[in-house]
């Protein structure tokens, strides 16, 4: 019994696991320094047995020599960084929200570990967006999206066509812009908030000189932003799901 499928089918296998381990690796979630590397590393290589069917046709069927195996191995890879990385500048919007929302109430200062963004200190308000929005996207189906789009990912960047460095960066640019509006969009109330509430401020200093404006008006201000973050909650994160959507249909045309 002949046996000369077997190297053929290991290539193809790297090939694939080079690409999704990439992507995985830079995902949210899956990047957190919390998740054992042994685990992600599983994930990883379970992921991309289960893919195998459905990819492996999309590489070369014919024996492939050292060197060009080499060279389309460095390809997926940088595939990989890319949609990875894009994924991440995706879910920035979060941070952006949750920094600009704790400066307007007061909490800038408190700082927690983002597990979702590998565990880089982030203002708390946006840690507890991109942790729901992690758990939203599970709860609303939207990881069949996500699976969609990592299997059409091959037909944007079919294995040893090349691709252009040009539109990527346009596509890294166009998420990091609508990533920056939709997080200030997020934030719009808590601005308008602040705006008034420390020209407020401003005025009842000016009427009142020997009153100690700031001793009162510092509890004043992060109650009133709780509550305007409690009732304001399930419209931010509607943008959010709704900003993470749009791209992973672009992704899957």
């Amino acid at each position: 019994m002949s046996i000369d499928w077997l190297p053929q089918t290991a290539l193809i296998y790297i090939l694939i696991f080079a690409r999704l381990g990439t992507m995985l690796m830079l995902m949210p979630g899956f990047s957190s320094q919390r998740m054992p590397m042994r685990m992600r590393l599983t994930v990883a290589l379970t992921f991309t047995f289960i893919m195998y069917p459905l990819i492996s046709k999309n590489y070369p069927t014919q024996t492939v020599t050292f060197y060009p195996a080499l060279a389309l191995l460095f390809s997926e890879i940088a595939v990989g960084l890319i949609i990875g990385g894009v994924t991440r500048l995706l879910m920035s919007a979060a941070q952006v929200a949750g920094t600009v929302i704790a400066f307007q109430t007061g909490l800038s200062f408190a700082q927690t570990a983002d597990p979702t963004q590998g565990g880089v200190q982030g203002a708390i308000f946006g840690n507890f967006i991109a942790v729901l929005g992690i758990a939203l996207i599970f709860a609303l189906d939207l990881h069949h999206l996500v699976l969609a789009a990592i299997y059409e990912s091959y037909t944007l960047f079919a294995p040893g066509a090349g691709f252009d460095l040009k539109d990527a960066a346009d596509m890294a640019v166009g998420v990091i812009a609508s990533s920056f509006v939709v997080g200030v969009q997020m934030a719009a109330p808590f601005i308008i908030f602040g705006l008034v509430f420390y020209f407020g401020l401003g005025l009842l200093a000016r009427l009142m000189p020997q009153l100690q404006v700031f001793f009162i008006a510092m509890p004043a201000n992060i109650g009133i932003g709780l509550l305007l973050f409690v009732f304001l909650l399930t419209m931010m994160m509607s943008w959010y799901m709704e900003h993470i959507e749009q791209f992973l249909l672009k992704l899957i045309g």
